[in-house]
């Protein structure tokens, strides 16, 4: 037998390509994982602060953005966040659930690492690593050419995720591969992501780097609430990151400050009130935010001119206190873009998902060729979904390849 030929072969070493080879594996057939990484699985051993937010107990196919929303509801019902579960609890890994259903590793990310490596070398299945993929092409067989040798398969699974945290070994590969088989490939973009202001119009902001609130973030039909977080450069935490997968450049974000309050009423109830306005306010927001909220949206709103300087309640007209009110619950900040894939945890967009089976993730016209993870256009929402995307997408294609 050719010692470079193998059923199965699959570009990608991480959470999907891992778990597509052990149940590729353990159907009988011969399996190749080759990364052009030396290090296993970097993106695993970061995530969740190396912690690993594993999956996400709450998942639905409405935890995902994709042009083909229908696409993930095959897979995602077939290996569901139970059936991962319950391979750690066979394993006697233990873990916690943080909250929102997100689960977490006790032990770290490690563990998830070691579970998965484990199982493909139970499987037996060949890890070439470091191993850089030079060209892929297809006869009869897929060939796919390294600086390792050539390798032969009759699948080919391409597990390469997507653009995001370079530094880490992303690359466009797997988007190279679907073009050069004439599979489309939807716009990208970084997906929960923070996000930039122009460095004038932060420059206030700018000073309150470090301060949190919990706020509603939305954009079109989508919203959040989460920690809202200040940084020296924009906006961040994770209901920022949320939206910012959804948000499109040159509109505006709609953040409620107060969520839980009505300003209108509060207002209204307290406008005779002698309290100045900041620390009227400061009894729901930090100060040092009020301060420089303050003085920015009334700087940069001619409508909010009243609020340049911090007066008590009995000295603003009732109309200017109604439009502040408007603006805590729904404050109008419009990003001039992300910190791009280096601060990205996924990307958004990937290989058009109408090209391939939803219940096998092969190409409908590349027999054999099969796509799974981060590379495909669905993306999960911030808390375990991405990991389950790859657990639930790898499973299908490896029942299948």
């Amino acid at each position: 037998m050719n010692s470079n030929k193998y059923d199965v072969i699959i570009i990608g070493a991480g959470a999907a390509g891992m778990m597509c080879a052990i149940q590729a594996a353990q159907r009988g057939r011969s399996v190749c994982l080759i990364d052009h990484s030396a290090k296993l699985a970097e993106k695993i051993r970061i995530s969740g602060g190396g912690r690993c937010n594993f999956t996400n107990l709450n998942t639905k196919p409405e935890n995902f953005i994709s042009t083909n929303p229908h696409f993930c509801k095959s897979a995602l019902a077939r290996y569901t966040p139970q059936h991962f579960v319950d391979w750690l609890k066979e394993n006697n890994i233990r873990f916690y659930e943080k909250k929102l259903g997100q689960l977490f590793c006790d032990d770290g990310s490690e563990a998830i690492i070691a579970l998965l490596k484990g199982g493909c070398d139970a499987a037996g299945v060949k890890f070439l690593m470091p191993c850089s993929v030079e060209t892929v092409s297809k006869a009869q067989l897929f060939e796919v050419k390294a600086n390792r040798g050539s390798f032969n398969a009759e699948s080919l699974v391409v597990a390469t995720g997507g653009l995001s945290i370079p530094k880490i070994g992303a690359t466009p590969f797997g988007y190279k591969i679907a073009q050069q088989f004439d599979i489309p490939v939807t716009k990208l973009k970084p997906g929960l992501v923070p996000l930039s202001f122009h460095p004038e119009e932060w420059a206030g902001y700018a000073e309150l780097s470090g301060v949190s609130v919990e706020a509603i973030a939305s954009f079109g039909k989508q919203s959040f609430r989460e920690n809202l977080l200040i940084t020296h450069r924009g906006l961040s935490g994770p209901v920022i990151l949320q939206i910012s997968s959804y948000w499109e450049h040159g509109q505006p974000l709609h953040i409620n400050l107060l969520p839980d309050q009505d300003m209108h009423a509060m207002f209204k109830e307290n406008q005779s009130g002698h309290m100045q306005i900041d620390n009227f306010l400061a009894q729901l927001l930090p100060k040092r935010f009020i301060e420089i909220w303050r003085k920015q949206v009334a700087t940069r709103n001619s409508l909010l001119h009243a609020f340049v300087d911090s007066k008590p309640l009995n000295q603003y007209a009732e109309k200017d206190l109604s439009l502040l009110a408007d603006y805590l619950h729904d404050w109008q900040a419009i990003p001039t873009g992300t910190l791009g894939y280096t601060k990205a945890e996924v990307t958004c967009g990937g290989v058009d998902t109408h090209a391939l089976s939803s219940k096998t993730m092969e190409s409908n016209k590349v027999t054999g060729l099969y796509f799974i993870g981060e590379v495909l256009d669905v993306t999960g929402n911030l808390g375990g979904y991405n990991f389950q995307w790859a657990w639930a997408s790898a499973y299908a294609a490896g029942q299948s390849c």
